[in-house]
């Protein structure tokens, strides 16, 4: 593992070691016991898009790790001026230790890795949200004590959240069904994979989706970036909410996950996300542990 560009890179093996290691420098956090693994090292934090948990997370577990990290908006760097980011990734490798981004497009993280010599991690893509889902199989295993066999059930746009939940899911072992408008299914390539390797379905039915389901996962409708289709996807996604009805098919006990920010009345009810508020924020706190064992993992 050199670098964190999509979970579609990362085997079980590797992923099941990450996790592990979040768990146990999550136990060292509450006890307070140092981990300074990273004492003297240095992460740059590029942001395209703007972010409070990724930033706040990333900046804070560098800390903790006895390391340091520089905020680097598009404004502070030439590369939002113009330059290659090829240029920018060569420039950037004999200044740090590794680099976190926060950006659009998915090629732009894969240049950063192609042409620096320092671990790159994917921040966030309109493909992909690998650090959000590690996470997330984190917090579903704590709160399951397992992630094989369970079915993970995601309603909303087919978009970065649920491109990495079905590659994180499936490569766990996991059933994934995917319930979303017919013009707003995840990655065609990506699905064509998950039901050659696992138990998969993508569907515009979210009660079929949500049957059984273990755990119920869900995202705003329009996310950063799409705001101009706003009218359109409210029209796209009504119907599309997790709500007392749509638990009622799912397994006894289903957790709720969001990864944030949530609107309460669209995507999820008031009533249910508070009733499953303790998750949901369990989950965003698990964003700083399984993000410090990425950073150990790549930069120790």
């Amino acid at each position: 593992m050199k670098h964190l560009l999509k979970l579609q890179d990362l085997s079980r093996e590797e992923i099941t070691s990450i996790l592990d290691l979040a768990d146990q420098l999550k136990y060292e956090k509450k006890h307070g016991i140092a981990h300074p693994h990273l004492a003297g090292k240095t992460l740059g934090m590029i942001f395209q898009k703007s972010s409070t948990r990724t930033r706040v997370s990333f900046e804070a577990g560098m800390y903790q790790l006895g390391g340091s990290a520089l905020f680097l908006s598009s404004n502070d760097l030439q590369i939002g001026r113009g330059e290659p980011v090829q240029d920018t990734a060569r420039v950037l490798s004999r200044y740090l230790d590794g680099i976190m981004i926060r950006t659009f497009a998915q090629a732009e993280v894969e240049a950063l890795a192609e042409y620096g010599s320092i671990p790159i991690i994917n921040g966030l893509t309109d493909y992909a949200h690998p650090c959000q889902v590690l996470a997330d199989l984190m917090t579903i295993r704590e709160y399951k004590g397992k992630l094989e066999g369970l079915k993970l059930c995601f309603i909303g746009d087919g978009n970065n959240m649920a491109n990495s939940l079905i590659a994180g899911g499936i490569t766990m072992g996991m059933k994934v069904a995917i319930g979303c408008p017919k013009n707003y299914q995840p990655d065609e390539k990506l699905m064509a994979w998950a039901k050659g390797n696992g138990d998969f379905l993508c569907t515009d039915d979210i009660m079929e989706a949500a049957k059984d389901a273990d755990v119920v996962y869900t995202d705003v409708w329009a996310s950063m970036g799409q705001e101009s289709e706003k009218k359109i996807r409210e029209e796209a996604f009504k119907g599309y909410q997790v709500n007392d009805e749509l638990m009622a098919v799912t397994h006894p006990g289903a957790m709720v996950m969001h990864c944030l920010p949530a609107h309460r009345e669209e995507e999820i009810t008031a009533k249910v996300f508070e009733e499953h508020a303790n998750e949901i924020f369990d989950e965003a706190e698990n964003r700083l542990h399984a993000q410090k064992a990425v950073l150990v993992k790549l930069m120790k």
